[in-house]
């Protein structure tokens, strides 16, 4: 989850990084297909590998470096953000360490999941049959390594399509397309280069020196909380996977007051999932003066209201019509 709280390529797609698949050639049985994606949720844990990858959302370009490592029962992760501002997350099992060396500051959060590229299946993998109708396609290379083509096609409207590419002969995640019902790529991540192996652990340290004398925030985060918050009316084959309560950093004046001292205030996250497809509700106290509204760019949708004292806020890569159902079913229970 944290790569997605940083954020979530036609033209490097359709130069042959993932080609599109228009057909399936084979349709295995549920349980098979499951236990596929079981191995395909355990490879993006439990190998070592490194490599670039390109994220397109939108209009949105990112690259990004990462380097995995899996030693009994922890799990390094360093990702690298190669655009814009320099940063670095260094994830150690649940605890991820943000690296800002503009400021000389090292955020921590603890308690988070890890359901991003290359990881972006879940625990909820073996039911994505039960929302899916998912078969093997061709066979297809990314960064210069064979994968097998999966094509996911949705039961119903509340979430995308997916063609997943995954490498042969350890089920890597190399590359996934989200694609509309107009069978449009909306959405697309893949690596251009990745090596899957060994690594070299002291790549997974950060990169910056001098880090002993950056100032450290600690980003409280509280899990498997119940804060009395739920969604009436969840899409079907979603449930909730995580509920957490959070402090997040606000200035005084954004808050509608003169002073410019920054100040916190607490936010409940609740993230739903399908086994692939995600949203997350955002609940804060209502302070300032915003627009209740949405916004969509490429696969992610983000949709905003006041109820009461609280301000809502619903974020995923579904269909705006599932993102308006759990908005319009938000309620709170004493």
């Amino acid at each position: 989850m944290f790569q997605r709280l940083v954020y979530r390529l036609g033209v490097f797609f359709l130069s042959g990084i993932l080609p599109l698949v228009a057909f399936a050639q084979s349709n295995p049985d549920d349980a098979e297909m499951g236990k596929l994606l079981q191995s395909i949720q355990s490879a993006a844990r439990k190998l070592s590998y490194s490599g670039t990858f390109v994220y397109q959302q939108g209009n949105q370009i990112r690259t990004s470096r990462i380097t995995h490592g899996y030693d009994g029962d922890v799990e390094v992760e360093k990702l690298e953000i190669l655009d814009g501002k320099p940063r670095e997350y260094v994830r150690r099992n649940g605890e991820v360490n943000c690296y800002l060396p503009e400021s000389k500051t090292i955020q921590v959060e603890k308690n988070l999941t890890q359901e991003e590229f290359p990881a972006l299946l879940n625990e909820s993998a073996n039911l994505l049959p039960q929302s899916y109708l998912i078969r093997k396609a061709q066979m297809s290379r990314v960064a210069g390594a064979e994968c097998q083509v999966l094509s996911l096609q949705p039961k119903d409207s509340s979430r995308y399509g997916f063609k997943l590419c995954v490498e042969k002969n350890t089920n890597l995640l190399l590359g996934i397309q989200t694609l509309n019902p107009r069978q449009e790529v909306i959405e697309q991540i893949a690596f251009t280069q990745v090596s899957i192996g060994d690594i070299d652990k002291s790549r997974l340290k950060p990169s910056y020196s001098g880090i002993a004398n950056w100032k450290t925030e600690y980003l409280t985060v509280k899990a498997n909380v119940n804060s009395g918050w739920s969604v009436k009316s969840l899409p079907a084959g979603y449930k909730k996977t995580l509920e957490t309560r959070r402090l997040i950093p606000m200035s005084a004046s954004a808050a509608g007051n003169d002073s410019n001292v920054v100040k916190s205030h607490e936010v409940v996250q609740m993230m739903f999932s399908d086994g692939l497809s995600t949203f997350s509700v955002f609940i804060e106290p209502n302070l300032g003066n915003r627009t209740e509204g949405s916004l969509q760019q490429g696969a992610m949708t983000i949709t905003s209201k006041r109820l009461g004292e609280h301000w809502l806020t619903v974020v995923g890569e579904v269909p705006s019509a599932a993102i308006k159902q759990v908005v319009s079913s938000i309620q709170f229970k004493k």
